[in-house]
């Protein structure tokens, strides 16, 4: 071996050197330092991240309850209506009246509300109200249907798929069968019977009378969960029940023509426990 194959031997092992060096491995000890400070980190920043979820988690449960009040195509006693949601305690309602109450199911302004009450009985949908409307429902918005609502848009038969019934206001022919239009009357005193006592809408709530309007011949779908019943003669024996619709809690209460429905205690506790049920918070 000449002298430069003897420089390049040295040379190399060198460099061999000192690449090992640069790659030694951590000792033990320095590998747990590094370890125990990482896990030190993540339990401080879980401590205090689980204080700040449940402070969420309770402004939200504490939080007024914001509801969308839908109305337009039937009278109603417009002042003693809306004393009803003033006396609820813990809700803030904002109001839509047809035909411009759709512009609310718009995905720009449902952050404003989490519970939508129908109290209208309308006929024009359009296409993009249509998806408006079922997005809402998909996003967990709460949904709860009241009276003459059952007789809303009679051409969209995706409607009553979401709220579990249909008032036909004209007579149909389903699967060759002819059906009469449904029927209603007014001012009957009649007894309600509570059908599901621990359901969370009609938990604390027995067997009443109202003063109210009846209605008989309506279509109930077979999957919802009965709440409410009666006998009396002229109106149909469910008369209200529960039911979700893909992401959303539902009910329908039959109750509620005018002022004699709304000061009924009864009838202010189911419908503000439908509230709260559709809207997560029973």
């Amino acid at each position: 071996m000449n002298t430069n194959d003897q420089n390049q031997v040295s040379y190399w092992k060198n460099c061999h050197m000192k690449t090992v060096r640069k790659h030694r491995p951590i000792p033990a000890s320095a590998r747990h330092f590094v370890v125990g400070l990482a896990t030190v980190g993540l339990l401080m920043s879980l401590a205090f991240c689980q204080p700040l979820w449940k402070s969420q988690a309770a402004d939200k449960e504490n939080s007024p309850l914001r509801l969308l009040v839908i109305t337009g195509g039937h009278d109603y006693e417009t002042n003693l209506f809306y004393r009803m949601f003033d006396e609820f305690s813990g809700m803030t309602y904002q109001t839509a009246s047809h035909p411009k109450a759709h512009d609310w199911l718009k995905s720009e302004k449902a952050a404003q509300y989490d519970v939508i009450v129908l109290y209208d009985m309308w006929q024009e949908i359009t296409d993009t109200a249509k998806n408006d409307f079922i997005n809402r429902l998909n996003q967990g918005k709460g949904l709860v249907v009241l009276h003459h609502a059952l007789a809303s848009y009679q051409a969209w038969p995706e409607y009553e798929k979401i709220i579990g019934g249909k008032y036909n206001l004209q007579k149909t022919v389903v699967g060759g069968i002819e059906k009469p239009m449904s029927t209603y009357l007014h001012d009957v005193t009649f007894k309600v019977r509570v059908l599901d006592k621990t359901h969370p809408v009609t938990r604390g709530v027995s067997d009443f009378e109202i003063h109210d309007e009846t209605y008989n011949l309506f279509d109930v779908s077979p999957d919802v969960v009965r709440l409410l019943g009666t006998d009396a003669p002229t109106s149909g024996k469910i008369i209200g029940w529960a039911k979700s619709y893909q992401g959303a809690k539902v009910v329908y209460l039959q109750l509620g023509h005018d002022h004699l429905a709304w000061e009924n205690p009864a009838f202010k506790k189911l419908l503000s426990q439908a509230i709260r049920w559709t809207a997560g918070r029973e």
